[in-house]
């Protein structure tokens, strides 16, 4: 049993309503990444861009951008709607990262918690191991739709992204 209560979060719904009533030109982007590979795997890759305003999106600014993905069949919503489960989290963390007064997680992705998988445990070695940009955005794909990514593990592609640059 979960030990937090989902009251205490709100919906992504809830979040997108307080962020439009503070900036009624919002502009939520919402891109379908998901491959033929990704599919053949039930699964489902989306990018949530979150722009202040049209001069924003016009330019391609956004305020902040989050990545989701979801598993048809996987959990009782996925059986028919995951494509739309990825999108709705992936709103709802870049409407959090866009505005500081959004608190932590959605309700809807701390009803996922139970499902969260772990980082390989050769993680390290492969970041070192890998000599290119290309190479590096693989493993990142790979840990979105494996499920394993998380705040912890973007930080370490982040790192060895800017070590790659400057090689």
């Amino acid at each position: 049993m979960a030990n937090f209560n989902l009251e205490n979060y709100e919906t992504v719904e809830q979040r997108h309503a307080r962020a439009l009533e503070a900036y009624p030109d919002l502009r939520c982007v919402i891109i379908n990444h998901t491959t033929e590979n990704d599919r053949a795997q039930a699964m489902w890759v989306v990018e949530a861009r979150v722009y202040m305003d049209a001069w924003d999106q016009e330019r391609d600014l956004p305020k902040a951008s989050e990545w989701a993905f979801e598993v048809d069949g996987v959990g009782m919503a996925n059986k028919t709607s995951a494509l739309e489960n990825a999108c709705t989290s992936a709103l709802g963390r870049a409407l959090r990262w866009a505005f500081a007064g959004s608190k932590g997680p959605s309700r809807e992705e701390m009803q996922k918690v139970s499902r969260a998988v772990p980082a390989p445990d050769d993680l390290t070695a492969k970041l070192e191991a890998v000599i290119s940009i290309d190479g590096l955005q693989r493993i990142y794909e790979q840990g979105i739709a494996a499920g394993w990514m998380n705040d912890e593990t973007r930080a370490m592609f982040t790192a060895r992204k800017a070590e790659l640059k400057d090689a």
